[in-house]
């Protein structure tokens, strides 16, 4: 046939499969590489929103090598219940109303730990980098000399987003998102950026928000978002426990008083197709874990 080119065309090679160390060795197995964590080095360990599954690899691997694990309450129970019953557990976290452990305190026991020759992990909820002090910490260890490791993990904006069927962007409803920090002093909330936050096609995702709720509602209504726009806080996100409040802006004062820490506030028209796109649990515990204004 003129035009016709033949192509030759070769056996496409069995893929390689990856296991685990520890896991199936024969052909065509490979082993990952197992890293190992050093006498007298601290790993930061993102554990994830709080589906154990969303628990990375070498996140696992390092709880189960560590000597010591200093976690907060954001951790899971399901993700602690990994960590060998031999390990020491520090629990350092803040909670509001509760004993609080001082970051100084914290800091210090991750240098003294580590200066002992101890294997150390620092377990924090969501990516430790994102609005987890994980910046601040690494600081205090590079100051005293300590080696360490930084091990990512699924922020919960993203976990319980997905988890709540809320895509972040979408071509229809939003070109951006924005993620911030609701745990705010007083005389810190004239430095927000409010005519930026309150923009329209786009999502604004609030982390620890609850208490702060109705500042936050009222600053972004004064500063231009419709009092109808979708909003939704999605309590202990990706766990079996997950709940989602559905409403619209101008009633998150109210919906946060339903909710209880952990939670994440999510405000944006990308809100509304959850209707369409929740999937997880049991769909007919919707009315009990959906609640509209």
């Amino acid at each position: 046939m003129a035009g016709f080119q033949h192509v030759k065309t070769t056996k496409v090679k069995q893929a390689t499969l990856v296991a685990l160390d520890g896991g199936a060795t024969s052909s065509p197995y490979t082993r990952l590489s197992r890293s190992q964590l050093r006498t007298g080095e601290v790993a930061l360990v993102g554990a994830g929103p709080g589906d154990p599954e969303l628990l990375t690899v070498k996140a696992l691997n390092y709880l189960q090598q560590a000597d010591v694990v200093l976690y907060d309450y954001l951790v899971s129970e399901d993700i602690m219940a990994l960590i060998p019953s031999t390990t020491i557990l520090v629990c350092v976290g803040k909670r509001a109303g509760h004993h609080s452990v001082p970051q100084e305190k914290t800091n210090q026991l991750l240098v003294d730990f580590a200066q002992l020759g101890h294997r150390v992990v620092r377990i924090k909820g969501g990516d430790p980098f994102m609005f987890g002090r994980g910046g601040e910490e690494l600081e205090v260890l590079a100051d005293a000399g300590i080696a360490f490791q930084v091990i990512p993990g699924i922020t919960a904006a993203a976990g319980a987003t997905a988890y709540a069927g809320i895509p972040l962007t979408h071509r229809d409803y939003a070109q951006s998102a924005l993620f911030i920090t609701g745990h705010l002093k007083n005389d810190t909330i004239d430095e927000m950026e409010w005519p930026t936050l309150a923009r329209g096609h786009q999502t604004l995702v609030i982390y620890m928000g609850l208490m702060n709720a109705t500042m936050i509602t009222q600053q972004l209504l004064l500063h231009g978002r419709q009092a109808s726009t979708p909003i939704a806080i999605i309590e202990r996100g990706t766990q079996q426990a997950q709940k989602v409040f559905r409403g619209v802006l101008q009633d998150l004062p109210q919906l946060a008083t339903q909710a209880q820490s952990p939670a994440l506030i999510v405000i944006g028209e990308v809100v509304a197709l959850a209707d369409k796109l929740a999937w997880f649990g049991e769909q007919t515990e919707r009315p009990t874990h959906y609640h509209y204004a």
